[in-house]
């Protein structure tokens, strides 16, 4: 069983923010949203964030000042908040030139590792 409010607490913070950080709570779809001292009184409870169905509204998010976010997650039937890092520009430029990996290829290939076979010749 975890406390809603303790487990976003913990998680906010771990993210490297405080509640201080926080610009929105709420569903970027519907737009029901509330505000930091809400949202604590309301996330207070005990649920059960293990095996079976999300409890926990699947669309909530908690976005901060720098543009980081986090939201609601699950996976294989255990559910907790997910965090996004904000976009950083890459240092440098490498044009590509194709998406897709070669018919030899198995799969699974990075832009950087089916760009260099391109640019090799292959």
């Amino acid at each position: 069983m975890t406390n809603l409010l303790s487990e976003t607490s913990q998680d906010i913070l771990k993210s490297g923010h405080t509640a201080d950080d926080i610009i929105f709570i709420g569903s970027e779809e519907s737009g029901h949203q509330c505000t930091w001292d809400e949202f604590k009184k309301l996330a207070d409870q005990v649920y059960d964030s293990g095996f079976g169905a999300q409890k926990v509204a699947t669309d909530l998010i908690i976005v901060f000042k720098d543009g980081t976010k986090m939201w609601r997650g699950e996976y294989d039937g255990s559910e907790g908040w997910d965090y996004s890092s904000p976009f950083k520009k890459p240092l440098f430029f490498c044009p590509i030139k194709t998406l897709f990996i070669g018919d030899e290829d198995v799969g699974w290939m990075e832009l950087k590792e089916i760009n260099k076979e391109v640019s090799d010749g292959k």
